[in-house]
Order: C-alpha cells, then structure tokens, then sequence
C-alpha cells in the first residue's frame, strides 16, 4: 500500500519557527499533536518500507529466467543485491537450445535466432517473450561498483538483428578492456569467491588428513612390531639428549630415517601437539590393537561350542587380576586356543570371579549357554562344590564340565616328587630363597 499520499504536503513557509498553515491563535497543544501526527506517519512508512524488504527477501527475490522480464540488479535493495546475483549465477544464463525460435522477416528474408549460438558464447542469453538476445555477464555486472555504460542493447531492449548476429556478437564482446570484459572479470571472480576459498580449505586439509594418517600409520606400525615382541615401549629416559629414549621411539626413528613419507611428517615437521608419541598416544594404539585382536577372535569364534579358562593372580601394583582364555575348533577342524584378555576383580572369592566373568561376556556379545568346558585349577573358589566357580557356572549351564586344568596338576606331581628328594628340594628351596632376596615378593 502506497503512503504518498500521507508523506507528500505542499510546500508551506514558517513564520516564527511554526507552520503558516496553523492558525496564529492556536494553541501549542495543536502544534505538537501535528508534530506527533508526523513522526507516526514517518515511522508508518518505515515500517512498510521494511516489511517490504523482508517480504522480498523470502520470496525469492522474483528469480525469472527470461531475461526481458527481469527486475535490473540495481533496483534491488543493496543488502541483497549480492545474493539476487548469487542466485542468478547458480540458476545461469537462459538458454532454451531446444525451443523453436520464431522466424521475422527482414527484408525479403525471413531469420531467426540459432540455437546453435549458445555453444559459442555462453553469455548469450535468449528471451523468449521478447524474441531477442541479452548478455547474461552484462545484465549482472553492467554499471557495476559505481561504473555507468549507457543503455546497452544487450542489457535493456534486447538485440533482433539475426542476419548480424554472430559480427554484433563479437562486437558486443569487444576489446580486452571492453566494457563485456570487464563484466566477465567481475562474473567468474564473483562465482569463484567462495569456491575458491572451499577450494584452498578443502586441498589444505587434505594434506593435512594425508600428513596425519602416515604419521599414525608410522605410530602404529611401531607400536605392532613391539607389541608382538614382546618388547616393552617406554625409555627411563626419553629427553632429545638421551641416547637411549626407549623402544618405540628410538624404533620410530630409525623408521622415519628409512622412509621418506614417513621422515616428511613425524619430529621437527609435525606441530608438537600432533607428534602421535605421546605417553598416553602409545597407550591408546595399545589398547586399540587389543580391541581389534578381541575383536578378530571374537569374530573367528562366531557362535561356535567353546571351553573356558580361567586363572587369577596379583599384578605388581597389588591387584587382583583375573585372566581369560578361550578353547575352540575352528572351521578346520583346528583346536584354537586364545587369550582373549584380563579383568580385574576385587577379590579372589568364587562370586567375584563369577560377576568378572558375566561382565566380560556381556563386553564381547558372548553366551554362556555355548560353553561346553572349564578348567580351573584345584583351589577351593574354584572347584567348590557348594559355592566354588565350577558349581555357579554348572548351575547356569550343566553343559559345561569341570576339568582340572593338567598344567596345575603336573606341577603338584612336580611338588610331591621333588619333596621324596632331599637334592630335588633344596633344589627349589634355595631357589625359592634366592628369588625372594633379589625380587620383593608382591605379598
């Protein structure tokens, strides 16, 4: 809705600061209500001039292909000018190729637009309302930043002139320094601004995911050779001066002095916080190599009959460990046994051991209805009748039966025999001795 008709008064000179359209004797009450009469009619027009522009932008912004039909750039608001172009870059230049252009008569001859045109300038837009040709740079960028051309055939009216076509063509295009040229400049530096921005960030981190996966393949690829040794990772000392830093790293080095991909990326050309050597690095490609090896048995294992032995003992630090192994045949017929991992438990008693164990079954999606074995050796937790390890597992499952594990057997043969020998069992007595003198018993 139109406010002119409020907004626009005729022109009325001032007489002592007052309107002289107001009358001498009126009061002052009456001036300033015509005042606030004023400022709501101003504010009235804001707001509808705002509410048109919203409405603008959320319809967006009458994008039409036919060149003829369309609102000049310059028209638009200017807070959405750049994204009317932008839109119109995405949509592109209007070329119907398939549409039957109309034959006009010039002359004695009758001429038309060519499809064909399209493939050659591809600035070349046709409308076909008006029947003519506009240049889609021109219409985007013509006057652009300030810069004014004139009225452009190419860009107002339209060209018509068929039988001149391809020689006004490459006339419009012109020179380098032309006006079109310097629209094509502005065109592919304006659809490029932002591709050429994702462009960069995309290559950089490529090369930076690129860096990073060779330098953790280098971590882990140590951290697997030490692991299947045996070997242990940490150095006592592992400062740059220390000529013995420990396994992994020193192993990490001599890697990197062997492989020129690996040497690009790890030390003085990695960030320091991107180093992959870490203590707590190492511990987690540890534990990584542990799930995936769980994992692999796990998987091999599927949903196969399986025997379970466990065993329990104190670590170093005073823990109750408990140690959990598995004993299958595989699809070959091959007796399998596996370590598949140690739990710890609080205490040694048969329920804790029992609760430890439904927990690591529970981790691994393994049932135990498929046991069919356990082997334990001849503690009392163990093969109690009454409330030993073997009686809470039988009473679960009756399927899986008890066998006295043979290596805790052998070595009570062992015991018994050496203790029939006086030199058998100093033997071990000394032994014994000598071995609580050099190493502290975890007791």
């Amino acid at each position: 809705m139109s406010l002119d008709k409020f907004v626009i008064k005729t022109k009325r000179s001032l007489i002592g600061g007052v309107s002289s359209s107001i009358v001498p004797n009126q009061s002052i009450s009456s001036v300033e209500n015509a005042t606030a009469s004023n400022e709501n009619i101003a504010r009235d027009e804001r707001n509808e001039r705002d509410k048109r522009a919203r409405t603008e932008s959320t319809h967006e912004w009458d994008i039409i292909s036919d060149p003829f039909l369309r609102k000049p750039i310059n028209e638009y608001a200017s807070g959405i000018r750049d994204d009317v172009m932008r839109a119109y870059v995405v949509k592109g230049a209007c070329q119907p190729a398939s549409h039957k252009f109309p034959r006009t008569e010039f002359g004695k001859t009758l001429r038309s637009f060519r499809g064909e045109w399209f493939k050659t300038w591809e600035w070349l837009e046709y409308s076909i309302s008006k029947d003519a040709a506009f240049c889609f740079w021109c219409y985007l960028f013509h006057g652009h930043e300030g810069k004014r051309f004139g009225d452009d055939v190419f860009v107002r009216t339209g060209f018509r002139k068929w039988k001149k076509a391809p020689e006004k063509f490459r006339d419009h295009v012109g020179i380098v320094e032309s006006v079109h040229n310097d629209a094509r400049t502005q065109f592919f530096a304006f659809k490029n601004q932002k591709q050429s921005i994702s462009r960069s960030l995309s290559s950089g981190t490529q090369l930076l995911g690129a860096a990073y996966r060779t330098r953790l393949n280098a971590s882990v690829d140590c951290a697997r050779f030490l692991i299947a040794q045996g070997l242990a990772f940490r150095g006592h000392n592992e400062r740059e001066s220390s000529l013995n830093r420990g396994n992994f790293l020193e192993l990490l080095e001599w890697y990197s002095a062997r492989n020129v991909d690996v040497a690009k990326v790890v030390k003085d050309n990695a960030l320091s916080n991107h180093q992959l050597t870490s203590p707590m690095i190492q511990k987690d490609i540890i534990n990584a190599c542990a799930s995936q090896t769980t994992k692999a048995i796990i998987n091999d294992l599927g949903d196969k009959f399986f025997s379970l032995l466990i065993d329990e003992a104190r670590d170093s630090s005073v823990k109750e460990q408990m140690a959990v192994v598995v004993r299958y045949v595989n699809d070959h017929g091959v007796v399998i046994e596996r370590f598949l991992g140690v739990k710890h438990v609080v205490e040694t008693t048969s329920l804790s051991l029992k609760s430890g164990i439904d927990d690591f079954f529970s981790k691994h999606e393994l049932s135990m209805s498929r046991v069919r074995g356990q082997g334990y050796d001849g503690a009392s937790n163990m093969r109690g009748e009454l409330n030993g390890l073997k009686t809470l597992i039988l009473n679960e499952n009756p399927h899986a039966r008890y066998i006295h594990c043979f290596a805790h057997q052998l070595q009570l043969v062992v015991v018994v025999v050496s203790q029939k020998n006086n030199f058998v069992s100093d033997f071990f007595e000394y032994l014994s001795m000598i071995t609580n003198m050099v190493g502290s018993s975890c007791k």
